[in-house]
């Protein structure tokens, strides 16, 4: 007995709607931000993350 699974991937509208909100909300805020308040947020993730920075 031969079983056969396909599988396909089904990228929806919604999701691709969804991903792209997140994304121009994410460019929206960081627009409006201080360059310093950037740096800052960067410079702390670099160090939570274990990346020299310096």
């Amino acid at each position: 007995m031969n079983t056969h699974v396909k599988t396909r991937v089904n990228t929806s509208t919604a999701q691709i709607v969804f991903a792209a909100l997140i994304g121009l909300t994410v460019m929206i805020v960081a627009g409006h931000l201080q360059a310093a308040t950037l740096h800052d947020a960067a410079h702390d993730t670099r160090h939570a993350t274990g990346f020299p920075c310096h």
